[in-house]
């Protein structure tokens, strides 16, 4: 089969090989789980806003957005999934729908577009610069951040037609991805300065989960050539594995983020003499 009839990795493999019942299952657990968790950490952001003071509450207010916007178009994301393929009896396999839309890992790129400079504008309303420039600091994190997912999402059409472009453009996407890492690694340490150990040590927290969800994104957009073109990961095993793991960096980027931001500006609010606790009991 010519692989220029579609360049997507998941429908090619749904056109050549199909999906056994646990890889097809699998993906569409994973997807419902991913709008699942969205939606749940929308009600804990909603529930925990006043249990930090005012000046911290943006924060809270953007993870609140950012569950919205991830919530439905990975809810839109299932549900392609479920149309686009469907099961064949005799061959006991899902295979791609004829009379079905394509699958679109597409859904998952508009919604990074939205979420990563709100992700990336969070932590500038909980940390305190004064040696980088915040406007400078929050107009760097959207160029980037917006130019990381618009190359990228030039370049996940390419992933079976025309490995040179795929590539090419994950390099140009990944340019603007280590300048994001560069960047917030010196907003974080200088959001460290004359705070308590205890927000310190939540922010050293974020910086790691910050480098190791970040990281498995390029390597969900690398899956189908991940050991070698055409290797070990094309095949159905590729499919549920990217799946899983943009998952996977979406619900660490987002949630756990978000929460442990919320957990920085607790512990600022309290340092500064407000307890919510003590509200709530006057």
């Amino acid at each position: 089969m010519d692989k220029t009839i579609n360049a997507n990795f998941e429908n090619f493999i749904g056109m050549s090989e199909g999906y056994s019942e646990m890889a097809y299952q699998l993906v569409s657990h994973v997807l419902t789980l991913g709008y699942a968790v969205m939606l749940a950490g929308l009600l804990y952001f909603i529930l925990t806003l006043k249990t930090v003071s005012p000046k911290y509450r943006m924060s809270n207010i953007l993870s609140g957005v950012v569950m919205v916007s991830a919530f439905l178009l990975l809810y839109a994301q299932a549900d392609n999934w479920t149309t686009s393929f469907q099961f064949d009896p005799e061959q006991g396999r899902y295979f791609l729908n004829p009379n079905g839309d394509l699958f679109n890992n597409g859904y998952r790129y508009l919604n990074w577009l939205i979420d990563v400079p709100m992700l990336l504008f969070q932590i500038l309303f909980v940390v305190s610069l004064t040696k980088l420039s915040f406007k400078s600091v929050r107009n760097q994190f959207w160029f980037s951040g917006s130019l990381m997912i618009i190359t990228g999402y030039i370049g996940q059409f390419y992933e079976v037609s025309d490995l040179g472009q795929f590539f090419i453009w994950g390099a140009i996407s990944t340019v603007f991805f280590f300048h994001i890492l560069w960047v917030m690694r010196k907003v974080i340490k200088e959001g460290k300065e004359g705070i308590p150990e205890e927000a310190k040590k939540v922010l050293g927290s974020i910086w790691t989960l910050f480098l190791v969800s970040w990281f498995l994104y390029p390597g969900a957009y690398l899956m189908p050539h991940l050991l070698g073109i055409d290797g070990l990961f094309f095949n159905e095993v590729g499919v549920v594995a990217r799946q899983m793991t943009y998952t996977i960096a979406d619900v660490s980027s987002k949630v756990i983020y978000g929460v442990l931001l919320g957990n920085v500006a607790q512990i600022l609010s309290k340092a500064e003499g407000y307890d919510f606790k003590k509200l709530q009991q006057m």
